[in-house]
């Protein structure tokens, strides 16, 4: 990868870089948020109700992602650009949002995630 790759725009999936000691850590190629991811999430949120956000931090294994949590525990989570992003987001669409690093996750959510798993659905 040249210098000059990281200015190129196309339409290729944009990918962020392994970390230098990948063969070591075992770290892959991350791949960046995009127009689906959000259309994906703005459809989750319009379409049900009692929606609440909840940012994740950056990780070692995933960049930043945005948990959606309906009233009913339904959730969906999607890579988003930055952490500012998706507190920007969940403001435009009327949605609260949380610092999950600090608040955790809903307990509603994993209720839910339980319900499926005896329902047989996950």
């Amino acid at each position: 990868m040249s210098f000059l790759d990281r200015f190129r725009r196309g339409s290729r999936t944009r990918m962020s870089a392994p970390a230098r000691d990948g063969f070591r850590t075992g770290s892959t190629r991350v791949r960046a948020s995009d127009s689906l991811d959000h259309e994906h999430l703005s459809e989750f949120v319009t379409e049900r109700r009692g929606v609440e956000g909840f940012v994740e931090p950056r990780t070692a294994v995933s960049d930043v992602t945005l948990l959606l949590v309906a009233h009913d525990g339904e959730w969906t989570r999607r890579r988003v650009p930055s952490v500012e992003w998706a507190h920007k987001f969940c403001n435009r669409h009327q949605v609260p949002s949380y610092d999950a690093a600090v608040v955790g996750i809903p307990q509603r959510m994993r209720d839910y995630n339980r319900r499926k798993k005896l329902e047989g659905g996950l």
